[in-house]
């Protein structure tokens, strides 16, 4: 989810403070960096912040979280994954 969060913020013109500015203004307390972490990754995301977070993007948070499930469906699966479906 965090890399289409970064892409949805960027097509915006946000930066990360504006967008933070955004999502404090809708009642969810998060900083540069807890963003920062979430667009890298690293930061989990909960229930409660998914709406949150499409609400700042503009979106419904169904669609973020479509958005998010087709952009993951493109990445490579890997090899343990890849033999566990041909041995299937």
């Amino acid at each position: 989810m965090g890399p289409l969060v970064r892409e949805l913020r960027e097509k915006q013109g946000l930066t990360q403070p504006e967008l933070v500015a955004k999502l404090n203004i809708l009642g969810w307390d998060v900083s540069r960096e807890s963003l920062a972490k979430i667009e890298a990754q690293i930061r989990w995301v909960a229930d409660f912040e998914i709406i949150k977070l499409a609400a700042g993007l503009g979106i419904e948070g169904t669609e973020l979280l479509r958005q998010s499930f087709v952009k993951g469906q493109k990445r490579p699966q890997s090899l343990p994954v890849l033999l566990r479906k041909e041995s299937a």
